[in-house]
């Protein structure tokens, strides 16, 4: 088995190593195809949040773990240089990788020339996932900027009737609010957006020494499968309505923040509390799911 060799100093340099022989992707390290591609004019960009995976193992530990066999539309965003994206394409039947940055955009058309990957040089949170592949459902897989991880995992999450799933590398305090339960400081507005949608499951712990630049946190593998939560039926609009005034004010009870929050008196918001079961001294964090679904309920919105 040929001996790995670091290709990054400390401070971000290129080390020399064996040339690797590119027949065979398999005997050309994350690394080794990362020093390579970016060697023909690309650089991260700290403005974009990018840090490059070049760790194979977490690489392959992505792809075994985090996605499902099938033959299924694949999305990735954020591919950067395409150490990843190397891999993805040859286990799906089509592969779209979507890149803000032009410098990274040119690199990947020139390496992936002729494969079955369309590189879309566009916003991904402007991509709408029904525009790529009609009525069928795919799968997203992506190492999120850390600066829009939040606004990409709403967006996605609300083409939830385009996705059987997704697997992402965010930074591990994210990956705490993801699949956080009511009672904890980590649980809020993002815990409930993806887990009425999806059933969310951390695979892994990434360490800094798997990207290059190497980033300041430790990040972590997620992965969401697409289902309806058991019960839920409220109305989403009027529901994220209540969630959002409730913990617009977290320090506040339910009393006073949805009050505030929906502009309604506090006797109404008292009677529907009381109607829905739910305690007026509790804050927003300590209010499951369907809790709120039955005080959407109790507040008997009109229409």
């Amino acid at each position: 088995m040929r001996k790995r060799t670091s290709l990054f100093n400390e401070k971000g340099l290129w080390t020399e190593v064996e040339k690797p022989d590119l027949n065979n992707f398999r005997q050309e390290t994350a690394a080794q195809y990362t020093r390579r591609v970016l060697r023909q004019g690309g650089r991260a960009k700290k403005s974009l949040g990018q840090n490059f995976l070049i760790d194979d193992r977490i690489i392959e530990r992505i792809v075994e773990e985090g996605i499902p066999e099938g033959n299924f539309p694949l999305i990735e965003i954020g591919p950067g240089p395409g150490g990843l994206t190397r891999v993805l394409f040859r286990r799906v039947k089509h592969l779209w990788a979507v890149e803000l940055d032009g410098e990274k955009v040119a690199l990947l058309q020139k390496e992936f020339a002729g494969q079955p990957i369309t590189i879309l040089h566009a916003d991904a949170l402007k991509i709408r996932l029904s525009d790529l592949w009609g009525r069928e459902k795919g799968w997203l897989v992506g190492n999120l900027p850390y600066y829009i991880t939040n606004p990409l995992l709403m967006h996605f999450v609300e083409q939830k009737d385009s996705l059987l799933g997704m697997t992402v590398m965010v930074q591990k305090e994210v990956a705490e609010r993801m699949r956080a339960k009511p009672g904890g400081k980590d649980y809020g507005i993002l815990s409930i957006a993806l887990q009425i949608s999806a059933e969310v499951e951390k695979l892994f712990d990434v360490p800094p020494s798997a990207f290059w630049p190497q980033p300041k946190v430790t990040s972590a593998v997620m992965k969401l499968k697409i289902r309806p939560y058991p019960g839920f039926t409220a109305d989403r609009q009027l529901f994220f309505q209540v969630v959002r005034a409730a913990f617009a004010k977290r320090r506040k009870n339910l009393l006073n923040s949805l009050s505030l929050g929906l502009g309604k008196p506090k006797e109404d918001i008292l009677k529907a509390l009381k109607t829905a079961g739910i305690n007026p001294e509790l804050r927003a964090e300590n209010v499951g799911i369907l809790e709120y679904q039955q005080i959407v309920e109790a507040l008997n919105f009109p229409g």
